[in-house]
C-alpha cells in the first residue's frame, strides 16, 4: 500500500488513503511519478491476456481497494482503506459489505493521517484476519472476522507504526505483518503469546515515505516488497522459526506494492502502484510489464492468483483517471513445444 500524494477532495469525502500531508521533496517526487505514468507504454502482455474490469468502485464513498484474499468459490475479499470496510466481491462482480471496523474518531495514523484497513488473509475455515492502523493504542492491530461474525481485535500493534501487508502460516499458526513506517516484520501468534519483531534492518526500512509493504509466505520464506527502495526481498524462515538474512531478489520495481506468486516457482506478479503497471518478475530478478493503465489500472495495490484467474485491485489514489476497481485477467499456460516428426 503506498501513495505519494492525496488528490484534493471535496468536504466529507474520505481520505484517499496513502499520504495526506505531503510537501517539499516528497510532493515533488509524487508529481514526477504521476507525470511519468501519464502515458501508458504497453498493453497486456504474456503470460496474461483478456484483462477487463470486473467491478468499478465508488471513489467518493471511500471504496479504495487495498488488498485481496480469495474464497474457494471464486469470490474475492477486499479491504477498503477509505472507509474502514471489508467487502466480498462475487465472481460476477456483486459487492457485499462483511464488516466496518470501529471509527477511532480523531485519527492520527502515521504517514496517512486517516485510519487504514490494509492487509487481509483467509484461514481454511473462512476466518478473515485484517491489519488496522489508526494511530491509537485502543484500535491499532490485527482484527479477526469469523465467517458471519463480528470483528474483534486479537493482537495489538504499535500505534506509531503503519501495519500493511499480512500473511498467514497456517501450519505454525502465526501471522506475519509488514510495518511500512517502522520498517520491520512483526510475528503474531494466533493462539496467544506476545507480538514480536521478527525481522528488521535497512533493507526493510523506508527512505522517506513507505518501506516494507506487501508480504507473502512462499517456500519456507517470507517475501516482502519495499516501496521506497523498489525492491523485492526474501527472508528465510529458519528451523527454529527465527528470521534468516534479508536477501534482495529484485530491484528497480518503482512503486512496488503487494504481489503474488505464479505457480510453484519464484516468478511474481507485482503491482507497481505509482506507475499504473503490473510487472512479471522472474526468479533471476529481471522484470517485464504485463499490464498498464491502458488495461484499466489506476494505482494498483495488490495481485491475487488462483489457477488461471488473476485479480488486481486499483485504489485510484492519485493517478488519472481515478477509477478504483477490481480487474480480472487470464493467466495463459506456456505452449508446449511438440517436436517435428
Amino acid at each position: 500500500m503506498p501513495q505519494h500524494a492525496i488528490a484534493s477532495r471535496a468536504p466529507h469525502t474520505p481520505h484517499t488513503s496513502r499520504l495526506p500531508r505531503l510537501g517539499g521533496a516528497v510532493g515533488a517526487a509524487a508529481l514526477a511519478l504521476t507525470l511519468l505514468a501519464a502515458t501508458p507504454t504497453a498493453a497486456v502482455a504474456p503470460p496474461l491476456s483478456d484483462p477487463h474490469v470486473l467491478v468499478h468502485f465508488d471513489l467518493a464513498a471511500g471504496q479504495l481497494p487495498e488488498n485481496i484474499a480469495l474464497e474457494p468459490d471464486g469470490s474475492a475479499d477486499l479491504t477498503f482503506t477509505g472507509n474502514r470496510q471489508v467487502v466480498r466481491v462475487g465472481p460476477s462482480g456483486g459487492v457485499n459489505v462483511l464488516a466496518t471496523l470501529p471509527d477511532p474518531g480523531v485519527s492520527s495514523t502515521p504517514v496517512l493521517g486517516n485510519p487504514a484497513v490494509t492487509g487481509i488473509v483467509r484461514d481454511h475455515d473462512g476466518t478473515l484476519y485484517v491489519s488496522y492502523s489508526t494511530g491509537t493504542a485502543e484500535l491499532t492491530g490485527i482484527w479477526r472476522l469469523p465467517a458471519g461474525g463480528t470483528p474483534q481485535r486479537i493482537a495489538t500493534l504499535p500505534a506509531d507504526g503503519l501495519a500493511n501487508g499480512l500473511a498467514l502460516d497456517e501450519h505454525a499458526r502465526v501471522l506475519y505483518s509488514a510495518d511500512s513506517r517502522l520498517g520491520v516484520v512483526h510475528r503474531i501468534p494466533l493462539d496467544g503469546g506476545p507480538v514480536t519483531v521478527w525481522a528488521s534492518g535497512p533493507r526493510l526500512e523506508r527512505t522517506g515515505f513507505i518501506g516494507a509493504n506487501g508480504l507473502k509466505i512462499h517456500q519456507d520464506a517470507v517475501w516482502v516488497s519495499n516501496f521506497d527502495r523498489a525492491t523485492l526481498l526474501r527472508i528465510p524462515i529458519c528451523a527454529d522459526g527465527s528470521a534468516g538474512p534479508v536477501e534482495v531478489r529484485a530491484e528497480g520495481l518503482t512503486g512496488v506494492d503487494d504481489f503474488a506468486f505464479v505457480g510453484h516457482g519464484d516468478s511474481v506478479l507485482a503491482a507497481l502502484n505509482s506507475l499504473d503497471q503490473v510487472a512479471l518478475v522472474t526468479p533471476g530478478g529481471s522484470h517485464s510489464i504485463v499490464l498498464t493503465r491502458a488495461d484499466g489500472l489506476s494505482n494498483p495495490t495488490a495481485v491475487a492468483v488462483r489457477g488461471r484467474r488473476v485479480l488486481v485491485t486499483s485504489a485510484a489514489f492519485t493517478n488519472l483517471p481515478q477509477d478504483p476497481n477490481l480487474l480480472l485477467a487470464r493467466l495463459d499456460r506456456p505452449k508446449q513445444h511438440v517436436p517435428a516428426r
